[in-house]
């Protein structure tokens, strides 16, 4: 091999070792021959719709309303304008001084009524027993609940590293994922770990956002306080460190052949 074939070899196994490819990069991919060739403006697969609902767990952070037609010198669930104010303009530095905290026995203490069992239910759920026990002490009283601390932390090759407040309790890892900037372009998205709390266990599950049976997945929608930790990919090094003074090695590699190349012809 003379140093020409070996100069152009190794640029060639340089650029090779830094690519990331179509298949590392894109989201929820199907096993399609060409998709050039699909069907337009049709539906190429459908999925049944996940039912998934959250449940309210101990150290969650509750929003409870009670409105009612009844005085408000009489209204004995009512907390005042300012709480009123401060749910309106909620966000993630006053979500855990306002709203009702959900004890370690997943309870929840209101006046008269005492504590009042929660865990475990949804939203909706503890809205209408809530509404039960409103029915007997106002007039026309209605109840509105919303979860105001569920959360997922994303960190690694993401664009916004961080911890994600979420106003919706249902909420996929795609959507959760855009809500965070999205992933890097070197993000390893086929070996994401996912760290989740279950039944006072921790449990420690990988996922694969690039097949698109994902979907399917129990880990599809973000649960409370879930970690997600992005790994990156091998070419990582490559495009970071190296990538940048490519040109420099080459050029200082063209220039080495060079000078041994005369060398040769001298002798």
């Amino acid at each position: 091999m003379n140093n020409k074939t070996l100069f152009f070899a190794l640029s060639i196994a340089l650029l090779g070792t830094s690519c990331v490819t179509n298949k590392k990069y894109v989201l929820l991919q199907k096993d399609d021959v060409n998709v050039a060739d699909l069907p337009k403006d049709t539906v190429v697969r459908s999925y049944d719709r996940q039912n998934y609902e959250y449940r309210i767990q101990p150290e969650d952070n509750i929003s409870v309303r009670f409105e009612s037609l009844t005085p408000q010198e009489y209204d004995i669930f009512n907390r005042g304008v300012l709480n009123q104010q401060m749910n309106q303009n909620l966000n993630a530095n006053n979500a855990l001084l306002i709203g009702e905290l959900v004890d370690p026995r997943g309870e929840v203490f209101f006046p008269v009524l005492g504590k009042v069992k929660v865990a475990g239910l949804t939203v909706y759920e503890v809205q209408d027993k809530l509404q039960t026990l409103a029915d007997q002490y106002l007039e026309s009283p209605v109840v509105k609940v919303r979860l105001i601390n569920f959360r997922f932390t994303i960190l690694g090759e993401a664009k916004q590293e961080g911890t994600v407040l979420l106003s919706n309790n249902r909420v996929n890892y795609i959507e959760a994922i855009g809500l965070a900037g999205g992933l890097t372009d070197l993000a390893d998205k086929q070996n994401i770990k996912l760290i989740r709390q279950v039944d006072g266990k921790t449990e420690v599950r990988y996922l694969n956002l690039l097949k698109e049976d994902f979907i399917n997945s129990p880990e599809y929608f973000v649960h409370q306080n879930d970690i997600l930790i992005v790994p990156a990919l091998r070419q990582r090094p490559y495009q970071t460190y190296f990538g940048k003074n490519l040109s420099l090695v080459l050029s200082s590699l063209s220039l080495l052949l060079i000078t041994i190349t005369l060398i040769n012809s001298t002798k």
